[in-house]
Protein backbone atom coordinates (compact mmCIF):
# COMPACT_ATOMS: atom_id res chain seq x y z
CA UNK A 1 0.00 0.00 0.00
CA UNK A 2 1.40 3.25 -0.68
CA UNK A 3 -0.28 6.60 0.50
CA UNK A 4 0.54 9.89 -0.67
CA UNK A 5 -0.25 13.54 1.11
CA UNK A 6 0.66 16.79 -0.25
CA UNK A 7 -0.96 20.06 0.82
CA UNK A 8 -1.64 21.39 -2.69
CA UNK A 9 -1.99 25.15 -1.96
CA UNK A 10 -4.91 25.57 -4.08
CA UNK A 11 -5.76 22.09 -5.94
CA UNK A 12 -6.65 24.13 -9.31
CA UNK A 13 -3.19 25.51 -9.31
CA UNK A 14 -1.20 22.46 -8.11
CA UNK A 15 -3.40 20.58 -11.11
CA UNK A 16 -2.22 23.65 -13.42
CA UNK A 17 1.51 22.90 -12.31
CA UNK A 18 0.74 19.20 -13.35
CA UNK A 19 -0.09 17.37 -10.18
CA UNK A 20 -2.62 15.65 -12.03
CA UNK A 21 -0.17 14.41 -14.97
CA UNK A 22 2.07 12.94 -12.24
CA UNK A 23 0.02 11.12 -9.68
CA UNK A 24 -0.84 8.35 -12.42
CA UNK A 25 2.82 7.39 -12.72
CA UNK A 26 2.77 7.15 -8.86
CA UNK A 27 0.72 3.94 -8.12
CA UNK A 28 -0.38 5.22 -5.12
CA UNK A 29 -3.57 3.48 -3.10
CA UNK A 30 -4.40 6.66 -1.04
CA UNK A 31 -3.88 10.27 -1.70
CA UNK A 32 -4.38 13.25 0.82
CA UNK A 33 -4.83 16.49 -0.37
CA UNK A 34 -5.19 19.44 2.02
CA UNK A 35 -5.82 23.36 1.75
CA UNK A 36 -8.01 22.46 -1.40
CA UNK A 37 -8.97 26.47 -1.80
CA UNK A 38 -12.08 25.17 -3.82
CA UNK A 39 -15.51 24.88 -2.93
CA UNK A 40 -17.47 21.50 -4.10
CA UNK A 41 -18.62 23.08 -7.68
CA UNK A 42 -15.13 24.42 -8.38
CA UNK A 43 -13.75 20.43 -8.20
CA UNK A 44 -14.60 19.06 -11.51
CA UNK A 45 -12.55 17.37 -14.46
CA UNK A 46 -9.00 15.61 -13.38
CA UNK A 47 -9.09 17.10 -9.85
CA UNK A 48 -12.75 15.42 -9.07
CA UNK A 49 -11.70 11.79 -10.92
CA UNK A 50 -8.01 11.64 -11.67
CA UNK A 51 -7.28 8.53 -12.97
CA UNK A 52 -10.36 6.73 -11.75
CA UNK A 53 -9.66 7.84 -8.01
CA UNK A 54 -12.62 7.99 -5.98
CA UNK A 55 -12.72 11.06 -4.33
CA UNK A 56 -13.89 12.34 -1.47
CA UNK A 57 -13.87 16.22 -0.16
CA UNK A 58 -14.97 18.54 2.91
CA UNK A 59 -14.83 22.51 1.61
CA UNK A 60 -14.73 25.26 3.74
CA UNK A 61 -17.36 27.43 4.45
CA UNK A 62 -15.37 30.40 2.92
CA UNK A 63 -14.02 30.40 -0.76
CA UNK A 64 -10.86 29.68 -1.58
CA UNK A 65 -10.07 28.55 1.62
CA UNK A 66 -8.77 25.33 3.27
CA UNK A 67 -10.59 21.90 2.82
CA UNK A 68 -9.08 18.51 2.43
CA UNK A 69 -9.16 15.70 0.37
CA UNK A 70 -9.02 12.06 -0.02
CA UNK A 71 -8.65 9.87 -3.39
CA UNK A 72 -8.48 6.21 -2.96
CA UNK A 73 -8.29 3.35 -5.80
CA UNK A 74 -10.65 1.04 -3.17
CA UNK A 75 -14.05 2.43 -2.36
CA UNK A 76 -14.07 3.37 1.54
CA UNK A 77 -16.66 1.28 3.97
CA UNK A 78 -17.44 4.81 5.04
CA UNK A 79 -16.54 8.23 5.14
CA UNK A 80 -16.63 11.02 7.87
CA UNK A 81 -16.34 14.62 7.61
CA UNK A 82 -15.35 16.70 10.18
CA UNK A 83 -14.69 16.26 14.30
CA UNK A 84 -18.26 17.61 15.07
CA UNK A 85 -17.33 20.94 16.53
CA UNK A 86 -18.54 23.73 14.22
CA UNK A 87 -16.09 26.37 13.97
CA UNK A 88 -13.44 23.84 12.90
CA UNK A 89 -16.07 22.11 10.49
CA UNK A 90 -16.66 25.34 8.77
CA UNK A 91 -12.94 25.74 7.78
CA UNK A 92 -12.92 21.61 6.20
CA UNK A 93 -9.88 20.11 8.13
CA UNK A 94 -10.83 17.00 8.48
CA UNK A 95 -11.72 13.73 6.55
CA UNK A 96 -11.74 10.10 7.23
CA UNK A 97 -12.18 7.15 5.02
CA UNK A 98 -12.70 3.99 6.28
CA UNK A 99 -10.75 0.77 4.63
CA UNK A 100 -11.97 -2.66 6.95
CA UNK A 101 -9.77 -2.36 9.62
CA UNK A 102 -7.96 0.66 8.58
CA UNK A 103 -9.09 4.56 8.87
CA UNK A 104 -6.87 7.18 6.76
CA UNK A 105 -7.84 10.76 7.85
CA UNK A 106 -6.50 13.61 5.96
CA UNK A 107 -5.68 16.79 8.05
CA UNK A 108 -5.13 20.37 7.96
CA UNK A 109 -4.26 22.14 11.33
CA UNK A 110 -4.29 26.04 11.53
CA UNK A 111 -1.82 27.87 10.90
CA UNK A 112 -1.15 30.55 13.24
CA UNK A 113 1.55 33.43 11.49
CA UNK A 114 -0.88 35.14 10.49
CA UNK A 115 -1.55 36.60 13.83
CA UNK A 116 -2.48 36.35 17.56
CA UNK A 117 -6.18 35.68 16.45
CA UNK A 118 -5.32 32.45 13.95
CA UNK A 119 -3.10 31.20 16.67
CA UNK A 120 -5.50 31.24 19.27
CA UNK A 121 -7.87 29.34 16.69
CA UNK A 122 -4.86 27.03 16.02
CA UNK A 123 -4.99 26.64 19.90
CA UNK A 124 -8.33 25.93 20.00
CA UNK A 125 -7.74 23.31 17.63
CA UNK A 126 -5.35 21.39 19.45
CA UNK A 127 -7.36 21.78 22.77
CA UNK A 128 -10.21 19.91 21.13
CA UNK A 129 -8.48 17.53 18.65
CA UNK A 130 -5.97 15.76 21.80
CA UNK A 131 -9.36 14.13 22.91
CA UNK A 132 -10.01 12.86 19.52
CA UNK A 133 -6.58 11.71 19.37
CA UNK A 134 -6.51 9.85 22.35
CA UNK A 135 -10.40 8.10 20.92
CA UNK A 136 -8.22 7.56 17.86
CA UNK A 137 -5.52 5.68 19.76
CA UNK A 138 -7.71 3.28 21.58
CA UNK A 139 -10.45 2.32 19.39
CA UNK A 140 -8.64 -0.40 18.24
CA UNK A 141 -8.95 0.50 14.56
CA UNK A 142 -5.53 0.73 13.11
CA UNK A 143 -5.15 4.91 11.97
CA UNK A 144 -2.98 7.08 9.81
CA UNK A 145 -3.53 10.88 10.13
CA UNK A 146 -1.97 12.74 6.95
CA UNK A 147 -1.76 16.15 6.39
CA UNK A 148 -0.12 19.40 7.53
CA UNK A 149 0.34 19.36 11.01
CA UNK A 150 1.49 23.45 10.70
CA UNK A 151 4.07 21.92 13.29
CA UNK A 152 7.64 21.13 13.41
CA UNK A 153 8.48 19.18 16.07
CA UNK A 154 12.07 18.96 17.36
CA UNK A 155 15.11 20.97 16.26
CA UNK A 156 15.88 18.41 13.31
CA UNK A 157 12.63 19.62 11.64
CA UNK A 158 13.73 23.24 10.44
CA UNK A 159 16.64 24.95 8.75
CA UNK A 160 16.34 27.98 11.25
CA UNK A 161 14.86 26.60 14.70
CA UNK A 162 16.96 28.87 16.60
CA UNK A 163 15.11 31.86 15.22
CA UNK A 164 11.73 30.56 15.36
CA UNK A 165 11.69 29.38 18.83
CA UNK A 166 9.20 32.04 19.35
CA UNK A 167 7.26 31.63 15.74
CA UNK A 168 4.13 29.77 15.31
CA UNK A 169 4.97 26.23 14.17
CA UNK A 170 7.52 25.87 16.52
CA UNK A 171 6.89 27.42 20.00
CA UNK A 172 7.29 25.08 22.82
CA UNK A 173 3.68 24.54 23.72
CA UNK A 174 3.27 23.50 19.79
CA UNK A 175 5.97 20.85 20.53
CA UNK A 176 5.38 19.64 23.49
CA UNK A 177 1.91 19.14 22.38
CA UNK A 178 2.91 17.06 19.59
CA UNK A 179 5.31 15.02 22.04
CA UNK A 180 2.12 13.90 23.95
CA UNK A 181 0.71 13.10 20.75
CA UNK A 182 3.98 10.28 20.27
CA UNK A 183 4.62 9.60 23.86
CA UNK A 184 1.38 9.74 25.43
CA UNK A 185 -1.22 8.71 22.86
CA UNK A 186 1.46 6.30 21.41
CA UNK A 187 1.19 7.67 17.58
CA UNK A 188 4.08 7.10 15.30
CA UNK A 189 5.72 9.44 13.29
CA UNK A 190 6.94 7.51 10.36
CA UNK A 191 9.29 9.62 8.62
CA UNK A 192 11.10 9.69 11.95
CA UNK A 193 11.01 5.99 12.35
CA UNK A 194 12.72 5.37 9.10
CA UNK A 195 14.63 8.48 8.19
CA UNK A 196 16.82 10.08 10.49
CA UNK A 197 18.59 12.34 8.58
CA UNK A 198 18.66 16.02 8.93
CA UNK A 199 17.14 18.75 6.63
CA UNK A 200 14.04 16.91 5.63
CA UNK A 201 11.77 19.04 5.07
CA UNK A 202 8.09 19.12 2.92
CA UNK A 203 7.46 23.12 2.89
CA UNK A 204 9.26 26.14 2.23
CA UNK A 205 8.25 29.55 2.55
CA UNK A 206 8.37 31.60 -1.09
CA UNK A 207 10.02 34.44 0.54
CA UNK A 208 13.56 35.04 -0.35
CA UNK A 209 15.89 31.81 -1.55
CA UNK A 210 14.02 29.37 1.23
CA UNK A 211 13.98 26.54 -2.01
CA UNK A 212 16.88 26.99 -3.51
CA UNK A 213 18.65 27.43 -0.36
CA UNK A 214 16.58 24.26 0.93
CA UNK A 215 15.87 26.31 4.20
CA UNK A 216 12.86 24.47 4.75
CA UNK A 217 10.21 22.86 7.56
CA UNK A 218 8.59 19.47 8.28
CA UNK A 219 5.63 19.87 9.00
CA UNK A 220 3.85 17.47 6.70
CA UNK A 221 3.11 13.86 8.25
CA UNK A 222 1.83 10.61 8.11
CA UNK A 223 1.29 9.89 12.05
CA UNK A 224 -0.15 6.47 12.95
CA UNK A 225 -1.03 3.70 16.04
CA UNK A 226 1.99 1.48 16.23
CA UNK A 227 0.68 -1.45 14.27
CA UNK A 228 0.19 -0.08 11.00
CA UNK A 229 3.09 2.36 11.41
CA UNK A 230 5.62 -0.94 12.06
CA UNK A 231 4.21 -1.99 8.26
CA UNK A 232 5.67 1.09 6.98
CA UNK A 233 8.47 -0.11 4.40
CA UNK A 234 10.15 3.24 2.44
CA UNK A 235 9.57 6.94 3.06
CA UNK A 236 10.50 9.98 0.74
CA UNK A 237 10.07 13.45 -0.13
CA UNK A 238 9.51 14.47 -3.66
CA UNK A 239 10.86 17.17 -4.79
CA UNK A 240 12.06 16.82 -8.34
CA UNK A 241 9.05 18.62 -9.51
CA UNK A 242 6.91 21.21 -7.35
CA UNK A 243 3.27 21.31 -7.16
CA UNK A 244 2.64 24.01 -4.47
CA UNK A 245 4.81 25.17 -1.37
CA UNK A 246 5.05 21.89 -0.14
CA UNK A 247 6.14 18.57 -1.21
CA UNK A 248 4.57 15.04 -1.55
CA UNK A 249 5.16 12.92 1.60
CA UNK A 250 5.18 9.12 0.09
CA UNK A 251 5.30 6.19 2.57
CA UNK A 252 4.95 2.37 1.44
CA UNK A 253 3.91 -0.11 3.85
CA UNK A 254 3.57 -3.90 3.70
CA UNK A 255 -0.30 -3.60 3.66
CA UNK A 256 -2.89 -4.70 1.79
CA UNK A 257 -5.58 -2.33 1.33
Amino acid sequence: MRIITLNVNGVRSAASKGFFRWLPMQAADIVCVQELKAQAGDITGEIASPDRYQSYFHCAEKKGYSGVGIYARRQPDNVMEGVGVPEIDAEGRYLRADFGPLSVISIYFPSGSSGEHRQAAKFFFMDRFFPMLRNLADCGREIILCGDWNIAHKEIDLKNWRSNQKNSGFLPEERLWLSEVFQDLGFIDIFRRINQQPEQYTWWSNRGQAWAKNVGWRIDYQIATPGIAARATAVSIYKTERFSDHSPLIIDYDYDL
